[in-house]
Parts: C-alpha cells; structure tokens; sequence
C-alpha cells in the first residue's frame, strides 16, 4: 500500500526526495566523485541522481530499487542522458542485494533508511558494501528545532526516529562513521516536495474513485498534508549527510 502511494504521490517528481536538481549536482560535487569510480543507490528510484552523476562524473552506477514503475522510468532517464552504458538498475530488496555487494566507492541511501530500521541500522548494513576509504551518503530528516510532543507523534515514529542537526553527528559515530560534508534542502525545496503530490493525489483520486485502495489513500493524503502544513514545514529539516568510516 505504502509503495503505491509513493508511485502515485510522486509521479510529477523526477527526484524523490527534497531536493532540486541543482542539489543533486551540488552532492556530486560534494562527494569528489572521479571517473571510473562505482556507487551503489539504494532506493534509488526514478534514478535521476545516478544519470546526472554519471554524465558529470562519468562514474558506474547501480541502482536498487523495489518498484518496477520508477525503475522503468530509471532505465528510460539513463538512456535519454546517454549514460546507459554506465549504470544499470536492479529489482530488489535493498538489504538483499546488499548481502554481496562490495567494493563500491560510494553507497547511496537518500530518504530510505527504513531499509535498516532507521539510520544507524541501515549504516551498519551498507559498511560493508565500501571499498577502502569509500563514502557513505546518507538522506534523512532532522528536527529544526526541539519540536512539541504532537509534532513528532504527526511526524511519524517513535519518539527517537529523529534527531536535531546538532546531534546527528553522535548517530553516525554510533554507526562507526564521521561526518565529511552536507547538502541540506531549503525550505522552498521542501515545500515543493510536499505540496506538488498534493495535486497529483487529488487527480488520481478523481480519476479512480472506486478503486479499493481510494479510501486510504486519500485518508493518507488529507493526515500528511495537514501534518507538513501545521508542523512539518516549521519543524523538519532534510540533508544528505557524506559519511566515512572513523579510522
């Protein structure tokens, strides 16, 4: 259910996540990316990040991702930026294909660290998918500011999902990483990230009325979109951390 509304919700955004392009360029300038190197995406799904790395880093890539529907765009954005040559993408579970993968110079996770049951956790599993020295890129959100008790049950999670900026530092260490650098969404960023599936979600709603799933989803849409509105746009924030193992 969860996957349908995303592929539903997102279908206007080419990335998922906060983000504009123009970041998603910043953050592979960021990552000192060099030809030749390999990053893995975990989640990666419309595959936008990998495309514009790889034609302006000229890396390889490989992207995993559990939709087939953002895949299939995936492979589409590649061949349009003529990078299809150097990244390929992968219908799996990410801790699945995680079991194998090693010697990446980079391993992506923007906005999925659900994959390992939060931050840490999904950390802990890319670590060993890094080749010597490789980097870690990890999306997620933090608070602010110390928000209210209503604000974070409305956020989702428990009381610990997130954390202030301040203090992600001491979730990474907990992992066995240290902070290298950051790309952080503005606030425009994110209120286009949230208020464009807004409209996508009302016409789907329109156009399908009596599909089963209709009552949840819109259900769904009506909470988060009164939940960004009243606290998520005060109180949350959202970076893409750079991240390698402490010695």
């Amino acid at each position: 259910m969860w996957m349908r509304y995303h592929e539903i919700s997102e279908a206007g955004h080419a990335v998922l996540n906060p983000f504009s392009p123009a970041a998603i360029d910043r953050l592979g300038e960021v990552c000192r990316l060099r030809p030749g190197q390999r990053v893995l995406d975990l989640g990666c799904g419309r595959g936008e990040m990998l495309a514009r790395f790889a034609r302006a880093h000229a890396i390889t890539g490989v992207g995993v991702d559990t939709s087939e529907t953002f895949l299939a765009d995936a492979r589409a954005r590649v061949e349009e930026l003529g990078v299809a040559d150097r990244v390929r993408f992968e219908a799996a579970e990410a801790t699945a294909y995680l079991t194998g993968a090693r010697d990446f110079d980079a391993a992506v996770c923007l906005g999925a660290t659900w994959i390992g049951g939060g931050l840490v956790g999904t950390l802990r599993l890319m670590a060993p998918a890094l080749a010597t020295d490789g980097i870690v890129v990890v999306g997620e959100p933090y608070w602010k500011e110390q928000p209210p008790d209503e604000a974070r049950r409305a956020m989702g999670g428990d009381p610990d999902s997130f954390v202030e900026l301040g203090s992600m530092v001491d979730r990474f260490a907990e992992a066995g990483f240290e902070l290298l650098d950051m790309v952080l969404a503005d606030a425009d960023s994110w209120d286009r990230y949230a208020a464009s599936q807004w409209w996508q979600l009302s016409d789907w709603l329109r156009a399908h009325p009596d599909d089963p799933d209709a009552p949840r989803i819109r259900e769904f849409f009506h909470y988060t979109r009164r939940s960004y509105l009243t606290y998520g746009h005060r109180y949350f924030g959202w970076g893409a951390f750079v991240l390698r193992g402490i010695e």
